[in-house]
């Protein structure tokens, strides 16, 4: 292909290259590899990065930061695709997609080999023909699992030498976590068994395990080891404690993994159900860096490929969130790591369904807590409260930020919240919530400026009362039309001297009075981070409460419309039963002992509560 005398030197290469299917390496100007992808056409794809079209924001920055790459020639799609992973985790390229700490996930290994084998906590898999299950998410993950098997298998751990020698049992026996080969507590026969039964535990296969043990138990009861017998019975509880949560997964067949994840910004959190013979018998959080602006598709897709790289348990059965690039490739390599097929499948309805949205819950809810857990730290709260200050131009560190948010129905039944942060963290005990009185029509600003009235005329009524302190800063959600009636709310009240802010959720702009040009932080950051957490709060909280008398109100109205049932009736259910949901759960004889209540109306009163 002939060169435009536009054409930049990048570009120039890229249309000399092949168009062999291949692996690309681009690098910044320290000659730090910054990205790694794989190509069907080597000269297209590449080329395609360097000619004048429009990219999404993270490849145009990618682009910025190229000043050379380099290329694989590969004889496949699927020799690709595993160069192309071995690459990224010995570079790990900032705009890569990329497990993270993905260098050395703990596995559990048993070496069968090993006259007494133990159960070792390794970072990496050795061809060396021992058994290894993982990997797990991190060193918490893989300790806890240590600790569960431990107590239903009492395995050695330890690296004693067992020379014949006979030693005193350590303080593991004691506990009940090992059976002292080393002091002669058990012959070599017995203790496989344990290893044996292990090893079905950890593959998922607990019917077959349960059978053994139940089968082990009597045969002991029968020649009257009594004492075996029962560490046995207490085996077989254990086992099934740790599998009574699997009844979710009770209608999938077979062996398959879940995955789904739910992003947050330039990470995103995987959550991975493992199902063995139609049982859920695990599950592992993975977070993934690097995943803005990119396709769900590839976030998936980078994940399998990553996570499957590294593990030695592949099932027939892959259950994805959102579909796999290429497929069939993905597919034929899984297949050849297995040495049997494997199917990659996005499910649409039915029980697997059902499961996948369970796993899509997991994840939503995981990235909630990790958010928490990430601003909770006492550090990102300072960062947090000290960037506040810096950006918003204030005195000093807000010590206590307000949340104010209105929920209704086009008017209907309308309640506004107020939450506090008292040095970045939420203090519940402090948060008050406001039915709407004056406003009854739709009109949002209306409403807040209502609450905003009503909170600060009770600063002189209340003001040795920690729960209507003065705030150092006020949040309202939303841009200039809410703030701009908050500001003049709270003029009236005499609160105007209190920092106050709009955070609109479209963009996630911060608008200041007297400012025509809102604040935007980057989405990394922790002062952003906290608003948002108020932010969010304050709307959860003002949406239960608007919730709660949305359902007390369409109970009263179905109560109204009950024959036989007047204010006098309707007063007297209320004193004795306390909320309408425990007059609907009542049962008729619990009704009946309300005075005034007979039986043919309480049979009424379940009819039309349902």
């Amino acid at each position: 292909m002939s060169a435009s005398k536009n054409d930049t030197p990048l570009l120039v290469r890229a249309k000399q290259l092949p168009t062999d299917p291949g692996v690309y390496i681009m690098k910044n100007a320290a000659g730090k590899v910054i990205y790694v992808g794989k190509a069907v056409n080597l000269r297209n794809r590449v080329k395609s990065y360097f000619m004048k079209t429009g990219h999404d924001p993270k490849t145009e920055q990618l682009v910025a930061n190229v000043t050379d790459f380099e290329f694989f020639i590969v004889a496949s799609e699927e020799e690709a695709l595993i160069l192309e992973l071995n690459l990224v985790k010995k570079f790990r390229p900032h705009f890569n997609i990329r497990l993270k700490d993905d260098k050395g996930f703990p596995y559990l290994k048993i070496d069968l080999t090993e006259e007494w084998p133990r159960v070792q906590v390794v970072r990496h898999i050795a061809s060396d023909g021992a058994r290894y299950f993982g990997p797990f998410a991190n060193q918490r993950s893989i300790m806890h699992a240590m600790d569960v098997v431990k107590s239903i298998f009492p395995f050695r751990s330890c690296e004693i030498k067992l020379d014949g020698h006979t030693r005193r049992p350590c303080l593991e026996h004691d506990m009940h976590h090992c059976v002292a080969p080393c002091a002669g507590k058990i012959t070599r026969g017995e203790y496989m068994e344990i290893i044996h039964e292990l090893i079905l535990f950890l593959e998922g296969k607990q019917k077959p395990l349960e059978q053994h043990l139940h089968q082990q138990m009597h045969l002991a009861s029968e020649i009257m080891q009594y004492e075996k017998a029962a560490w046995i019975r207490d085996q077989i509880k254990a086992v099934e404690q740790v599998i009574a949560w699997q009844k979710m997964a009770a209608k999938v067949k077979g062996d398959q993994d879940v995955i789904a994840f739910a992003p947050d910004k330039d990470q995103a959190l995987v959550q991975l159900f493992f199902v063995r013979g139609g049982k859920l018998i695990g599950r592992e959080a993975f977070t993934l860096q690097g995943v803005v602006e990119e396709k769900p598709e590839q976030i998936m897709t980078d994940f399998v490929q990553q996570y499957y790289s590294a593990t030695t348990s592949i099932p027939p059965l892959i259950l994805v969130q959102f579909p796999v690039l290429e497929k069939e490739v993905v597919q034929n390599w899984l297949s050849s790591r297995r040495g049997k097929p494997v199917i990659l499948r996005v499910p649409e309805r039915g029980p697997s369904r059902a499961l996948m949205q369970t796993v899509e819950e997991n994840a939503v809810k995981g990235v909630e807590q990790l958010r928490i857990k990430n601003l909770s730290q006492p550090s990102a709260l300072e960062a947090a409260l000290n960037e506040l200050k810096e950006q918003l131009g204030l005195e000093s560190p807000p010590a206590r930020i307000e949340g104010y948010d209105i929920s209704n129905i086009q008017g209907k039944m309308a309640v506004g919240s107020m939450v506090v942060f008292e040095e970045g963290k939420s203090a519940p005990a402090r948060y008050r919530r406001f039915r709407i009185k004056g406003v009854l029509q739709a009109n949002d600003y209306a409403m807040l400026q209502e609450v905003l009235r009503r909170r600060f005329t009770r600063v002189p009524e209340h003001k040795n009362d920690q729960g209507w302190a003065l705030p150092d800063l006020v949040l309202i959600d939303g841009g200039k039309g809410q703030l701009s009636a908050a500001r003049e709310a709270m003029e009236e009240t005499g609160a105007d001297a209190i920092p106050t802010l709009g955070l609109a959720k479209e963009n996630e702009e911060i608008f200041l009075p007297g400012k025509s040009e809102p604040i935007s932080l980057p989405v990394t950051s922790p002062g952003l981070q906290l608003l948002q957490r108020v932010r969010d709060e304050a709307h959860r909280f003002a949406l239960g409460y608007h919730q709660n008398i949305r359902k007390k109100e369409a109970l009263t109205s179905v109560l109204d419309d009950v024959p036989g049932i007047g204010p006098h009736r309707k007063r007297a259910l209320l004193k004795h039963f306390g909320t309408f949901q425990n007059i609907r759960l009542a049962s008729i004889e619990e009704l009946t002992k309300v005075s005034g209540i007979t039986p043919l109306i309480a049979q009424k009163i379940k009819e039309f509560t349902g």
